[in-house]
């Protein structure tokens, strides 16, 4: 590696850093509220790119890249789906969230679904598997870092991944989630940036689409198909409904994402966050995928095809932009690794321990069980990606597929239903994952032809329903939760008189890091 790309690499690292301590100083860590939510003064745009790059990041710049290498345009049913997953997203429920959970009083995305779903089971259940989703999840982070901390730097894969893992470590504690969004903020502008040029460079290269269309052609023409490699998915409806399915609607079931609802500064900033997640998603979203393709010229018979992004950039590129390009890569990967292990923390500490195992929990507690939590996924992820990196897009999918099977109706209904009641959620959030788990863990793919996804959702969605209406009576949604639902379906602030009694006093975690970061700056 040069020494440009270096100087690149770390000057960049310490900008994020800097951003991140910025924001963190500037009130994200007063409170409880402002720890988790970023005091719900997150503004549009910088919702909108913060839930867009949460959302992607790693996946995109590796599973995105690889799947196009491998099964050419087939790969832009997913880009398809994505264009239009952030408008929709904060469409069906962003407004309607942000005034419902400030109402109920709701801090994490799990403890609003208690609150709306009144139970402790709805929260116990969802909290388990949101860690251990969002665990896997992590895992596809380590291994993109560590693959693209090897390739930087030429490492070896177990110091470059050792040495990611300990950056990704060193961001979550920053903590913080105002920290989280800024930060975020910035890194998806430069993953922007980024990706166009290396799209650019590529075509510059190629001499123009219609000319590496046509070179792709000679080589093997069903990759310019809708269809995948051998038209391998020719008249599979059921899979290219679940491709579309899993960035549109999928990630409105995503705890880590829906999050994003619940920061914003007012419920109108809904509309024009989904503006400026449009814009950036028609340019960003399909980029991946089309230099995924372009590798199969520039890069023939290359070994991992995860790594088709990196190594064309690092082959087209000048040695500054490739150093500012591989930078951004990597720190989109550990900023969604930090949103993550963050909120998997908070979950763990808030959602489980707090409310089921110590009420009465110390600030020093707290804290010990959020980072012990933290450390302990990133030393079986550490394993895990050492021993059998998996590939980066499977896990994507994996996880993606099961959390949105499993939450999705519960968030979408919790907004929109009034008969929607707590045995219907809790039905539907465990027959959706079983589902979504069972037919990717049984292979039923290849065999039915549909996607996780697609029956995971539908399933769900089918037994809210009918559980729900086959439970008025004896689980009637109560009365104050219609009242909630009905204000928060209009356009306007809030009467102060729906406004919930939140503690706003300072959170355990929350206390813990500022006392941390005041003894360490005097």
């Amino acid at each position: 590696m040069s020494g440009t790309v270096l100087f690149f690499l770390v000057l960049y690292y310490i900008i994020v850093l800097g951003i991140g301590y910025w924001a963190m100083n500037r009130g994200g860590a007063e409170d409880l509220e402002g720890y988790l939510l970023g005091g719900r003064k997150v503004g549009p745009m910088a919702t909108a790119l913060t839930l867009q790059s949460t959302s992607m990041s790693g996946y995109m710049f590796l599973g995105a890249g690889g799947l196009g290498y491998l099964q050419g345009y087939w790969a832009m049913w997913f880009a398809a789906g994505d264009i239009g997953g952030g408008v929709l997203n904060l469409s069906v429920i962003g407004r309607r969230m942000r005034k419902l959970s400030q109402m109920m009083g709701a801090l994490t995305s799990i403890e609003y679904l208690e609150k709306r779903y009144p139970s402790s089971a709805i929260r116990l259940f969802a909290g388990v598997l949101t860690i251990f989703l969002l665990g896997f999840y992590v895992l596809a982070q380590l291994i993109a870092g560590g693959k693209g901390m090897a390739l930087v730097t030429g490492m070896p894969y177990p110091v470059a991944l050792a040495i990611s893992v300990g950056i990704i470590l060193v961001y979550t504690f920053m903590g913080g989630y105002l920290a989280v969004a800024y930060t975020d903020f910035f890194q998806s502008l430069v993953m922007l940036f980024g990706v166009m040029w290396i799209v650019i460079a590529s075509l510059s290269e190629l001499g123009g689409l219609t000319a590496a269309n046509n070179a792709i052609s000679e080589i093997d023409p069903t990759l310019l198909s809708v269809w995948g490699k051998g038209l391998g998915f020719q008249g599979q409806w059921g899979v290219v409904a679940g491709a579309l399915l899993i960035f549109s609607v999928g990630y409105m079931g995503w705890p880590h994402v829906v999050t994003r609802h619940m920061a914003m500064t007012r419920p109108d900033t809904a509309r024009r966050a989904g503006l400026w997640a449009t814009a950036w998603n028609l340019l960003f979203v399909p980029a991946p995928y089309l230099v995924g393709i372009l590798a199969i010229l520039i890069l023939p018979g290359i070994e991992d095809p995860e790594m088709a992004i990196f190594q064309t950039a690092d082959k087209l590129l000048p040695a500054a932009v490739t150093g500012l390009v591989m930078a951004a890569i990597m720190a989109a990967i550990m900023s969604t690794a930090d949103s993550l292990l963050l909120q998997t923390g908070s979950i763990a500490s808030r959602d489980i321990y707090e409310r089921f195992i110590n009420p009465q929990a110390s600030e020093k507690q707290m804290v010990m069980v959020s980072r012990g939590l933290v450390l302990a996924i990133a030393v079986v992820g550490y394993a895990i990606a050492l021993v059998e990196p998996p590939t980066v897009f499977s896990i994507v999918i994996f996880a993606t597929s099961v959390l949105g099977s499993a939450f999705l109706p519960a968030y979408v209904c919790a907004v929109w239903w009034r008969k929607a009641n707590t045995p219907g959620a809790l039905a539907s959030m465990i027959v959706g994952s079983s589902v979504a788990f069972f037919w990717e863990y049984l292979g039923m793919v290849e065999s039915t032809q549909l996607a996780p996804m697609l029956t995971g959702v539908v399933s769900s969605t089918i037994t809210m329903i009918i559980v729900s209406l086959a439970t008025q009576k004896v689980a009637p949604v109560p009365g104050h939760i219609h009242e909630l639902m009905d204000e928060a379906a209009t356009v306007g602030p809030i009467p102060k008189r729906l406004l919930a009694a939140a503690d706003t006093s300072l959170g355990p975690e929350a206390a813990a890091i500022d006392k941390a970061m005041h003894r360490r700056d005097t």
